[in-house]
């Protein structure tokens, strides 16, 4: 169990990073853990696509960087945002050179979509399955390197970390052997997190089990610094399901394609918002759904996607056709019930252009890294970039640096048996109460007290928690990093008061390390 390059996370910003050293460094051993399977992460829910200019004579990087900055409230690192916009052809040609398939026209162009916040069409799409279809062909792609190495059902629990003076490097990391029920120690020379989201945290999520912000806390608790995490996007577009936690995403795309949102009455509510209407950025919608429905004191608001092309729109969106009519919803006839739920995290792990954080041999990318393209909201379709360029730049790197680590730094394996809680139903009221504390209106509508209130019962919860410290099961680990990690979404929502007067006192900079 020791390793040259450790990967934490088996979606597109962890299998694109191993993949590249893999191709550089044929002589080093990468190991990939997940917590699940391989295939379960928030890259492969990802509906709508991987924004891209490709149209350079109605679109262009000038259109795009603007975009993305007024998508972000202005709080983006323009830096950031023109290197991650300028690679996307790059890597989207990486992509489709991996074996990548996406939705071309009969002349054999890429098809190009639009969604919320842009002002021209580029999103490049496979239906409603992108992310799946990423995902599927990067596994491929990655198992066909024999230095790459993956380990299913291995739950991360701490980083290992040597002290030398005032610097602080990562040296592996502490994992559960989920099929063994051992706790074990992982050497490493470079350590890549790409650990994804904290989605699992909020009451109304659209995220998997496995988001439940371990990156973060890792890190955090190492000391790397760990920036912006209020900046929680809610998608606007939930398939509302009542009781339920997770609930199934509605694509960005299907507003693209034109489908109304509209009350119980079936009022087009969102021009008195914003003249965009549908095709308004993230935020606005789902603040605005939220205004109307503490209004009127409904449960939902709905998409209504009646006068489509039913043709047309089952071949662009099969999945999501296929799941509503499991929910004995047929959007021919019928309104779409939808809720806003958390969705991306904009903040997290803060890193350099070179996704490198300020822990040394650790390195972050994709959702649980703070790169600064984002600032306060995410434009639709930039997240799967965003990995993708971090990944590269990384990789840049790590070829260069792995050589030069020395080989003491590496630590003798450990194995401690598996202490269980025994009882199930302790995580599920743990994470029960922690929902009901962590919602949208905290973030975005309450006031300060409120917040420090949230503050104060989180702690509790926090320290409840550790009186089950004898226990070291995975589910004892969630239920601490998403604790953890909640606490320090409200701390820098107060400390960056962004949504008080929609103005940030708080300016953004590019991380000095």
């Amino acid at each position: 169990m020791k390793t040259d390059v450790l990967v934490i996370g088996s979606g597109i910003a962890g299998l694109s990073f191993a993949i590249k050293v893999a191709t550089a460094k044929p002589e080093a051993s990468i190991l990939v853990l997940t917590k699940s399977n391989n295939d379960v992460c928030n890259t492969a829910h990802a509906q709508g696509g991987i924004a891209v200019v490709l149209d350079k004579v109605r679109d262009s990087f000038e259109q795009h960087i603007e975009d993305t900055m007024k998508a972000g409230k202005g709080l983006s690192d323009p830096n950031v945002v023109k290197l991650v916009i300028s690679q996307a052809p790059d890597r989207l040609n990486e992509l489709i050179n991996w074996g990548t398939s996406f939705d071309a026209n009969e002349l054999g162009e890429l098809e190009l979509g639009l969604e919320g916040g842009h002002s021209q069409k580029r999103i490049v799409h496979h239906r409603d399955l992108t992310g799946k279809e990423m995902e599927t062909k990067l596994l491929q792609k990655a198992g066909s390197y024999s230095n790459i190495i993956f380990h299913d059902h291995y739950f991360v629990t701490d980083l290992l970390l040597k002290k030398d003076r005032s610097a602080i490097s990562c040296t592996g990391v502490m994992a559960i052997d989920r099929q063994k029920d051992e706790l074990v120690s992982i050497s490493s020379g470079i350590t890549f997190l790409a650990t994804g989201g904290s989605g699992r945290i909020f009451q109304n999520t659209t995220n998997p089990s496995v988001a439940t912000a371990d990156g973060v806390a890792m890190a955090h608790r190492a000391g790397a610094r760990i920036s912006n995490m209020n900046f929680i996007q809610f998608h606007p577009t939930a398939l509302y399901t009542k009781n339920k936690h997770s609930l199934f995403l509605i694509s960005e795309a299907v507003r693209g394609f034109g489908a109304y949102m509209v009350d119980q009455t079936g009022n087009r509510f969102l021009f008195k918002y914003d003249l965009k209407g549908e095709l308004a950025t993230r935020d606005i919608v789902s603040e605005a759904i939220m205004n109307e429905l503490q209004s009127s004191g409904e449960e939902s608001v709905f998409l209504d996607c009646r006068h489509l092309d039913p043709e047309a729109f089952r071949s662009h969106f099969p999945t999501i056709v296929e799941h509503c009519l499991s929910k004995g919803i047929n959007f021919e006839k019928d309104l779409i019930p939808i809720v806003p739920a958390a969705h991306y995290q904009c903040g997290g792990i803060q890193v350099d252009h070179f996704a490198r954080t300020s822990v040394n041999n650790l390195y972050a990318s994709g959702e649980c890294a703070h790169t600064g393209l984002h600032g306060a909201n995410r434009l639709a379709s930039n997240s799967l970039l965003e990995a993708l360029v971090f990944s590269h730049q990384a990789a840049g790197i790590v070829v260069k640096e792995l050589d030069s680590i020395p080989a003491q730094e590496l630590q003798e394996e450990k194995v401690y048996q598996l202490k269980q809680t025994g009882n199930k139903e302790i995580p599920k009221n743990f994470e029960k109460e922690l929902n009901q504390i962590m919602t949208y209106n905290l973030l975005y509508t309450s006031e300060e007290s409120e917040k420090k209130n949230a503050i104060l019962k989180l702690r509790v919860l926090e320290e409840n928690l550790k009186k089950l410290s004898g226990k070291i099961d995975p589910e004892f680990f969630e239920l601490k990093n998403m604790i953890q990690t909640a606490i320090l979404i409200v701390e820098q929502a107060i400390e960056n008061r962004f949504f008080e007067k929609k103005e940030c006192a708080i300016k953004p900079g590019n991380p000095k390390f």
